[in-house]
């Protein structure tokens, strides 16, 4: 089972080394400031790397994660050091993207979570990879996640 750190910060505002590994990074999250209202969370990161498990060779993508939250909402510095940690992590595209998106759900019980893995060739074949979790909230606004289809994707 992965770190889940009740409310109560322990990174934010202080200094942190990057987390050794995706399962030794902790999630911390702050209560939600709406409970009663449905609303999207989105995070972008256009510049996750992982490394391929089989060559070692660094992997690039495009991340972006949705969510309505509950009870909770991620802290963000703990999200990006999360994040950061898969940057020695060797991995495929489909394990990174969803490994992330369920230890976001395990960290925070959200209504509603989808990530999009949209990753750069490997091989000449960008990869995109996509994953959700629960139900969208009736009536919840969702966007376009903005990434365009592979060509020369930057």
């Amino acid at each position: 089972m992965s770190p889940r750190r009740k409310a109560g910060l322990t990174q934010l505002g202080k200094p942190v080394s990057a987390p050794a590994s995706p399962e030794a990074a902790i999630l911390e999250w702050v209560p939600n400031p709406h409970p009663d209202t449905d609303y999207l969370i989105r995070f972008t990161a256009p510049e996750f790397t992982s490394l391929c498990p089989v060559t070692g060779q660094p992997d690039f993508a495009h991340l972006v994660i949705d969510y309505a939250p509950a009870k909770a909402i991620i802290e963000s510095k703990s999200l990006k050091l999360f994040l950061h940690a898969h940057r020695n992590h060797a991995a495929f595209h489909e394990a990174c993207t969803i490994g992330i998106g369920k230890r976001l759900v395990s960290a925070i019980k959200p209504k509603w979570l989808r990530i999009g893995g949209y990753w750069y060739p490997r091989g000449g074949i960008p990869i995109d990879v996509f994953w959700q979790s629960g139900t969208l909230p009736k009536g919840l606004w969702v966007p376009d996640q903005g990434v365009a289809p592979y060509r020369g994707r930057g």
